[in-house]
């Protein structure tokens, strides 16, 4: 993010409705039901999922929460790098599906996609991986 030469940063704009339904206590499988493509009702998910020792549940939630976060991203001018910076609110959805994937992959042994997990994170904020506790 000092690259004064590379790509501005990414802004998600976020799914109000979603995150308002999440932050009233709402169900966050009927939250993702109904707000598919909003990344932090999956994070949500995928989080519970880890705490609860359901890893490949939490494997399956942060990978879809990541796609649908890659699908905002390009939507929203991201072409595969640059920042996107994790004090943005709207961003976390997206980076903490990543943070989760990457644990979970770790959890089961696919290194190859916890490595790539991880270089995402820095590549997107390298003080993302301190705030999510990753790595």
């Amino acid at each position: 993010m000092g690259d004064l030469l590379g790509p501005e940063p990414t802004l998600l704009p976020g799914d109000p409705a979603a995150e308002a339904a999440l932050e009233d206590g709402q169900d966050p499988s009927a939250v993702a039901a109904a707000h598919p493509s909003a990344s932090i009702a999956w994070a949500v998910l995928a989080e519970k999922a880890l705490d609860d020792d359901q890893v490949i549940t939490a494997y399956a939630y942060a990978r879809t929460g990541y796609h649908r976060g890659l699908d905002q991203l390009r939507r929203n001018g991201w072409k595969g790098f640059g920042p996107v910076p994790f004090s943005h609110e709207p961003n976390r959805g997206f980076l903490r599906c990543v943070g989760v994937l990457a644990r979970a992959a770790q959890a089961i042994g696919e290194t190859p996609e916890y490595q790539r997990c991880l270089d995402l994170l820095d590549d997107c904020d390298p003080a993302a991986r301190a705030q999510l506790d990753v790595g």
